[in-house]
């Protein structure tokens, strides 16, 4: 409940910084053409990022007979959590990782790795799917496009600001042009770590959802740590840094300062909270 309410606030934070760079701006015109733009573009993806994702890491849709543990642990979790069973998909990746994509439950999919699939056991395997099937069942891809689509305009009309900035856009006042400033360099950065703070947000809510599903947060909690560990030995090195939200652990770096633009908790919060849930 802690975490939707944060969610709320972090969306509400979002609207309020946009806002105040419609105030800035002035006017109504150039605003109403960004959140055009930045609808297309987000409606779009959410329509479509499954299937780009999906082939960006060479995602091949797996049947029962090629996979049947794993379908048949999706398909009692589901009973569980009261879904559509979603595609399965299998990524031919030994960097052990898994993820759900899909605009809706009955339009979802969840991939698995290669490598989740070795290094997991069967309990920690089923602690990582609940995980999956929890941002489904909770609509985390519609709740992470509205954010990218405030951020979206938000780090549009920064760029604008900056255009007008480089062309005599903060008419001569030294008030103005500190104004300009924090619009054009700071707001496209404080949208980002808000956009990310909603992301690391619904982490903690598949986790403690999908461990829900299951009466137990043992085997999402001990899946976690050799995701965790294996990630930060051998991160990814290919694929859009974008994309870094969708896995269930991170498969890229983030030190020092990049760490405040990390989609996922700490490791060792998420760990500790599941491994605190009575059921």
């Amino acid at each position: 409940m802690i975490n939707q309410l944060k969610t709320v606030m972090l969306l509400g934070a979002l609207t309020g910084l946009l806002l105040l760079i419609g105030q800035f701006l002035g006017g109504t015109d150039g605003l109403t053409i960004a959140l055009a733009i930045a609808l297309v573009i987000n409606v779009g993806s959410y329509w479509f990022s499954d299937k780009i994702v999906l082939a960006m890491y060479s995602g091949k849709l797996t049947t029962k007979q090629q996979q049947p543990e794993l379908h048949e642990l999706v398909e009692e979790i589901c009973k569980k959590a009261d879904l559509p069973k979603p595609k399965i998909y299998l990524l031919p990746m030994d960097i052990p990782n898994a993820f759900a994509t899909g605009r809706s439950p009955k339009k979802a999919a969840v991939a698995c790795t290669k490598g989740i699939l070795k290094i997991l056991n069967k309990h920690e395997l089923e602690g990582v799917l609940a995980h999956e099937l929890a941002h489904i069942k909770n609509r985390d891809t519609l709740i992470s496009t509205i954010a990218a689509t405030i951020a979206g305009v938000i780090s549009y009309l920064a760029f604008m600001a900056r255009f007008s900035a480089i062309f005599g856009g903060s008419r001569g006042n030294d008030s103005n042009a500190f104004e300009l400033l924090f619009l054009a360099i700071l707001t496209p950065i404080i949208a980002a770590i808000i956009q990310f703070a909603i992301s690391r947000s619904r982490e903690y809510i598949a986790d403690e959802t999908g461990a829900t599903f299951l009466k137990n947060g043992k085997g999402l909690s001990s899946a976690l740590q050799k995701l965790h560990l294996t990630a930060k030995h051998n991160p990814l090195h290919f694929g859009n840094k974008a994309t870094a939200s969708l896995f269930i652990v991170n498969p890229f770096t983030a030190k020092g300062f990049i760490s405040l633009f990390s989609t996922h908790p700490p490791m060792e919060e998420r760990i500790k909270r599941l491994n605190a849930l009575k059921f």
